[in-house]
């Protein structure tokens, strides 16, 4: 299997929240967030798109920069998404960090925070 990589960003508010919510290992926190970004994109409750004001944007100094490697799959799937959302891999990649953390905490419950 073909591995690529993809640079991303993450501001202190995104490693914090994958700290907190899944653990200090940043780039496996990376890769599910990913991987569940990914899946969506074909089920029939897709991702939030990246937001437009984000589309071009870069993390105002960037506590953590990370080049992640990803499989083939993982990274097709993100360029061709990039694409049809008019933004990079790298800015989706790191919009699916957010939405991943957004639904883990949507999902815990207020007396397990």
């Amino acid at each position: 299997m073909s591995r690529s990589t993809v640079k991303i960003s993450l501001g202190t508010f995104t490693c914090m929240g994958i700290e907190a919510h899944l653990g200090s290992d940043l780039a496996l926190g990376v890769r599910e967030a990913l991987a569940n970004y990914t899946r969506q994109l074909d089920s029939e409750s897709p991702p939030p798109a990246i937001p437009r004001f984000a589309t071009g944007a870069q993390t105002a100094g960037p506590e953590r920069s990370l080049d992640l490697p990803v499989d083939e799959g993982t990274w097709e799937a993100l360029e061709l998404e990039a694409a049809r959302q008019g933004t990079t891999a790298s800015a989706l990649a790191a919009h699916s960090v957010l939405v991943y953390l957004a639904e883990i905490d949507r999902l815990t419950p207020a007396s397990a925070a």
